[in-house]
């Protein structure tokens, strides 16, 4: 068994595919049209045929409440490893993003943790 595929739920998909490319680097896989939505998917361009991130619309009911309590709570709903916490915080911040927590050390990793501008929180992290 294996990880195929992973959905982080947006409030927009258009929005989340702009800042999961855009801004965090990770490439379109698929777009598939289905209805009022789309079969979404990225990759890293690390792992072109790696686990796939599906970009997928917040519209069932649970989606909301379940997104504002993970974040009420501090919880990101994915972590992504990058070779420098440190560096990529920087890169991010520059690029305007809002980090819900600045670099920390956590043992055996270094941890940061932003706003996904789509209604969820990341965490990054890199081996210390």
């Amino acid at each position: 068994m294996k990880i195929t595929m992973l959905s982080v739920m947006v409030d927009d998909q258009d929005k989340g595919l702009a800042f999961y490319t855009d801004v965090l680097g990770f490439v379109k896989k698929t777009e598939i049209p289905m209805g009022e939505f789309r079969w979404l998917t990225v990759v890293s361009p690390e792992q072109p045929d790696g686990t796939e991130l599906v970009i997928e619309p917040d519209a069932h009911p649970a989606a909301k409440p379940w997104k504002a309590a993970l974040v009420a709570d501090g919880i990101p709903v994915v972590v992504f490893e990058v070779a420098d916490v440190h560096k990529e915080f920087e890169r991010l911040r520059d690029l305007g993003v809002r980090f819900t927590q600045e670099p920390a050390d956590m043992g055996p990793v270094t941890t940061a943790v932003f706003d996904d501008t789509c209604g969820n929180l990341i965490q990054i992290h890199s081996p210390n």
